[in-house]
């Protein structure tokens, strides 16, 4: 058995193991391929794996132009930050996009969809940490961009976040729980490789998982 595939199987172990609510949706995992080539992701397709993860629009049409067309059931997730000028494409070879984080790249993603005729399944980015640093919409915020999002007759089906690196993650993981049904939001992208086990008793849907599957980055 290929590695990869080992370590997919150990994770699922791991996640139904974990006390979650008893009518929490089964986790999804995402395995985060970037920066690897195919020969590492092939292996998780043939064993039956769907859900994907590509931080960069460019990589993910290399990549999976080609595999996506073979295989229908593949479900290719955009997790990294996307530039609006980007949309055209990402809308193109994306099934999910979880960093929508601006009203520019929610008006550019609604254009594209009528222009493609394609309904991409959409996760808000919140800033949980409220971190100058980083993406997302601020929490005072997220209900007012949620509106808007709707308006434009978005596919929103959930929020998402990173939490600040070298803080106790369960204290954001409740907060995005408690944003995510105040919304009345069914889906939550939240949990890596560290924290993915703490995501999952706070009802993440989707945990993204790289390195702990595919091993070490070069």
């Amino acid at each position: 058995m290929h590695g990869s595939i080992h370590n997919l199987i150990e994770i699922q172990k791991q996640i139904k193991l974990t006390p979650q609510k008893q009518n929490s949706s089964i986790t999804k995992i995402i395995a985060v391929s970037k920066t690897f080539d195919l020969q590492n992701i092939i292996p998780l397709i043939e064993y039956g794996h769907l859900d994907f993860g590509e931080n960069k629009v460019q990589e993910a049409l290399d990549k999976w132009t080609t595999i996506k067309s073979a295989n229908t059931k593949i479900k290719l997730h955009m997790i990294g930050k996307l530039q609006s000028n980007k949309v055209k494409f990402a809308v193109k070879i994306f099934d999910y996009i979880h960093s929508l984080d601006n009203k520019k790249l929610a008006d550019k993603i609604a254009d594209e969809q009528i222009k493609q005729n394609k309904k991409i399944k959409l996760f808000i980015q919140i800033n949980i940490g409220n971190e100058e640093q980083k993406s997302g919409v601020k929490k005072n915020d997220i209900v007012d961009f949620y509106q808007y999002c709707i308006n434009l007759n978005l596919n929103v089906i959930g929020t998402m976040c990173i939490p600040p690196i070298a803080k106790e993650s369960q204290n954001f993981f409740l907060e995005m729980n408690k944003i995510n049904e105040q919304l009345n939001l069914s889906d939550l992208s939240m949990g890596m490789s560290e924290d993915y086990l703490e995501a999952v008793k706070y009802e993440s849907t989707f945990v993204r998982i790289g390195s702990k599957i595919f091993g070490k980055r070069s």
